[in-house]
């Protein structure tokens, strides 16, 4: 390998976040070179942050020297992808492993969206503060600078998982109403902030029983308003009585008022209308990047479909996957079947894998998105939405203020999901058993003050180690459902065709 080798900041579309992470971005820079020196090399930085694929495109595509991308923030795989994507010299992503940015989450994404295209690239993380010190991250870092690639052990990691027959029965029951009647799932837009492993298409989508069908979101702004206000009023009637606890006007959330709330549940009418007039049975929902001046941020809504007490409701959850991820509405209607067939709530949440520690002897990650996690992970109650809290959407992201639905998810059992798609175009679903944790208060605020305090919040031992899952986890996203289920959903995927990933050994039995 080439002694040069060229260091680049992925970055963010929005001008924000990326003055936000600078410092960090700057102290992995400093990190990265010592480390690749110690090795005999010579890094050089291109300068400034990727934010439009035309950027990356013009300052990555002339690069020959091998590349490491730096992920310390939130990025748009496009800024990554798009720069390298029909090169084959050798690419690592690298993160420092923080929750306060989510560097990690931006590396699991780029990563998954190059399997998409087909380009090749290693990754390599450490948590410690001198990157040089750390042995497992030097040793692979190592590898990479000597033969253009770093592995990782697979033996976590399984290509199916016993079923018993009540599950196979079970998966069958769901099989057949899938048969009977195709999924069609209503997508506000598609790809959100260049997440190019989240969509599918229906070339992939039609083969295994769903559909999709797209409507701008510009509609929500010509349609919201045709909603009366005694519709909103009911609705603000509703989700108070139930029991949501609001954070209007707190300090540093001055502007957020109930006013707001009563217009992000008018925008959750005007999609409940739609998905009415196009009999959807799913939802996903685009992350409102054009709409961030015009309309209060989605995530409100998105938490009531995503629960069973809903203002004009059925009793039952629309399954809504926040940032049009298909990735994540896959499983998630499907697992939803699953819990109903099985005669249990339907209630799945959506999460990023954000951030993990070190508690009472075990690896748990902490799990948590802005929005799609419902109320029953707060209560395991299906007529309440206590437990729900809604603060305001940080500013700095989002100017017209409106809440998010947020809450403590209880302990307990859980099976986890994910699909994606891999070079050869082929669905896969990767999926474990797991746990959510109760941790104690001290913990939990330290951990969730260290990533965004505003968002739901679960504690998670997803079954396996948790370094396998940096090495090899296809995505930046994670379906949750309480109880096991892993069975059934192996099954299900099976009639369907879906390749099959099992993660930890938990999953054999």
């Amino acid at each position: 390998m080439s002694s040069k080798i060229a260091v680049f900041w992925p970055g963010d579309y929005r001008a924000k976040p990326n003055e936000w992470a600078l410092d960090q971005s700057q102290e992995a820079t400093t990190q990265i070179f010592a480390a690749l020196k110690k090795l005999g090399k010579s890094p050089y930085l291109v300068e400034g942050y990727l934010t439009r694929p035309g950027e990356a495109i013009k300052k990555l595509g002339p690069i020959q020297d091998p590349a490491v991308g730096l992920f310390v923030h939130w990025t748009y795989a496009p800024h990554t992808v798009d720069g390298v994507v029909g090169k084959d010299t050798p690419l690592l992503l690298a993160s420092n492993f923080s929750g306060t940015w989510p560097g990690l989450v931006a590396l699991l994404n780029t990563a998954a969206s190059l399997e998409v295209v087909g380009r090749s690239a290693s990754r390599v993380w450490t948590r410690a503060k001198d990157w040089t010190s750390d042995e497992f991250f030097m040793e692979h870092l190592r590898e990479w600078t000597e033969t253009g690639v770093t592995t990782y052990s697979e033996e976590d990691l399984y290509s199916t998982s016993p079923v018993s027959d009540q599950a196979r029965s079970t998966a069958q029951t769901v099989l057949d109403q899938i048969h009977a009647k195709r999924i069609l799932a209503l997508m506000l837009g598609d790809t959100s902030m260049g997440m190019i492993n989240g969509y599918f298409g229906p070339r992939v989508l039609t083969k295994i029983g769903f559909t999709e069908h797209k409507v701008d979101q510009a509609w929500i702004l010509e349609r919201r308003g045709s909603v009366s206000q005694s519709r909103v009023d009911d609705a603000f009637k509703y989700v108070v009585d139930k029991g949501v606890t609001f954070h209007w006007g707190e300090e540093g959330a001055e502007d957020f008022t109930p006013e707001s709330t009563k217009e992000q549940l008018r925008d959750y009418l005007t999609v409940l209308d739609m998905i009415h007039e196009f009999e959807a049975d799913c939802l996903g929902w685009q992350y409102q990047l054009g709409l961030l001046k015009l309309t209060p941020p989605s995530d409100f809504a998105e938490g009531l479909f995503n629960s069973h007490a809903r203002p004009e409701g059925n009793g039952h959850p629309i399954i809504t996957s926040t940032e049009a991820d298909q990735g994540n509405l896959v499983p998630m209607e499907l697992m939803k079947r699953i819990l109903e067939a099985k005669g249990q709530p339907g209630a799945v949440m959506f999460h990023d894998v954000r951030w993990g520690a070190e508690h009472d002897g075990r690896f748990l990650w902490v799990l948590l998105n802005s929005g799609s996690c419902g109320a029953y992970a707060f209560n395991h109650d299906v007529d309440s939405l206590k437990g729900a809290h809604s603060y305001r959407q940080p500013s700095g992201y989002f100017p017209v203020p409106g809440g998010t639905f947020a809450g403590v998810s209880l302990p307990g059992a859980m099976t986890w999901a994910r699909a994606w798609l891999d070079r050869n175009g082929q669905l896969v679903m990767d999926m474990g058993r797991g746990e959510s944790v109760d941790l104690p208060e001290s913990v939990r605020e330290e951990w969730w003050q260290g990533t965004t305090r505003q968002w739901p919040f679960m504690a998670a031992d997803l079954g396996c180690d948790w370094g396998s899952l940096m090495a090899h986890y296809m995505s930046n996203h994670v379906a949750v459902a309480y109880g096991d289920i892993l069975g059934e959903l192996v099954a299900v995927c099976q009639g369907l065709g879906i390749r099959t990933r099992l993660w930890g050994k938990g999953t054999q039995s």
